[in-house]
């Protein structure tokens, strides 16, 4: 019952779980969302930066009867971001029939949220630090200086300090979003929540198709525990979803749970340096990101964990290595399930 009011009552599943990474996560957010504070979310694609955001606004008192407006800044060519944070005149530019809105305006007593911050140019990076600091905002082509009360959230999966060090991205705005950092762990550093979160979807999936409530198989859940989730949370309710519609009988079997074959046991050597050989996968991305682990595990075995140490061996920040620990499944180790989580999820 309780685990059903929980699920009726928000819609953030990925905030879903009780390892000590979540709980830290609800605690921060306990702290800061009845400020007014610019926060920066940080963690990798599919963990849930944007439900974080949606209940910091929803916990405000001062906001939650404002609107929450979210902007992908990724997704957006850089020569129409401006204009859909700020808004334009009528003729400002080919294709401008009539005045328009931007977000800011329209998040006018609420909450912005710009996903994917770091994807931003450099010109409308120097706009929108100017509009957090002046709280006022001009539209493209005109000349009208409009006030705006927003609270706004960010988020980003790159480590922002090496953008910064490569000339990317603007440290002032940075140092002003990040008034108050939010990490949210990968699926992979908090497994202990997956049988939580698997039962979680697996009954959204039943209410939202109209299917059988089935609980999560033995077998099904020792799948999903053995897997590294590359997609996150947001991977892990695909899967379950499928699976739901899948399986038959009392619960989600096994060969239902649809996830990617492991890479090849015998594959052949991409390269070796003592302990840091690299299997070929035929999958760049992952082979790189294996040895990126390998190599940074090895640094920091060599410099006796010091992460100041490493990092300065590795040319980098110590936060910029911190971030990449997260990002790589190093900052913590994994912990354990207990034999009695496993059981209680299949009951």
């Amino acid at each position: 019952m309780l685990r059903r009011i929980q699920i009726e009552t928000s819609q953030r599943g990925a905030l879903l779980g009780n390892s000590k990474a979540m709980q830290q996560v609800r605690a921060m957010i306990d702290k800061v969302a009845d400020t007014d504070a610019t926060v920066l979310v940080r963690g990798e694609s599919g963990t849930g930066k944007e439900l974080v955001a949606r209940e910091l606004h929803e916990r405000s008192s001062i906001r939650r009867s404002g609107a929450f407006v979210a902007v992908n800044c990724a997704a957006l060519p850089t020569e129409l971001i401006e204009s859909e944070l700020f808004g334009h005149e009528k003729g400002a530019f080919t294709g401008a029939a009539a005045r328009r809105k931007g977000k800011f305006e329209q998040a006018n007593g609420g909450t912005l949220f710009l996903d994917e911050i770091g994807d931003m140019s450099a010109n409308v990076q120097a706009k929108l630090l100017r509009a957090l600091e002046d709280r006022r905002i001009e539209r493209l082509g005109g000349d009208e200086s409009i006030p705006v009360d927003v609270r706004v959230v960010s988020a980003t999966h790159r480590a922002l300090e090496d953008e910064i060090e490569n000339g990317n991205f603007r440290a002032d705005l940075f140092y002003r979003l990040r008034v108050v950092t939010i990490d949210i762990a990968q699926l992979r550093e908090r497994r202990e929540d997956i049988p939580l979160l698997a039962s979680a979807f697996a009954q959204q999936a039943a209410e939202r198709h109209s299917l059988p409530e089935r609980s999560v198989g033995r077998d099904a859940l020792r799948r999903l525990m053995e897997y590294d989730w590359p997609g996150n949370v947001r991977e892990l309710k695909n899967v379950i979803e499928r699976a739901a519609i899948m399986s038959e009988g009392d619960e989600l079997t096994a060969p239902a749970i649809d996830l990617p074959a492991p890479p090849r046991k015998n594959a052949p050597e991409l390269a070796s340096n003592g302990n840091l050989s690299v299997p070929y996968t035929s999958d760049f991305r992952d082979d790189r990101r294996e040895f990126e682990r390998r190599y940074i595990a090895r640094c920091l075995e060599e410099s006796g964990g010091n992460v100041t140490r490493a990092a300065s061996i590795l040319g980098m920040h110590r936060q910029s290595l911190q971030h990449k620990l997260r990002e790589l499944g190093l900052g913590r180790r994994y912990v354990a399930v207990p034999p009695e989580v496993l059981e209680n999820s299949v009951k």
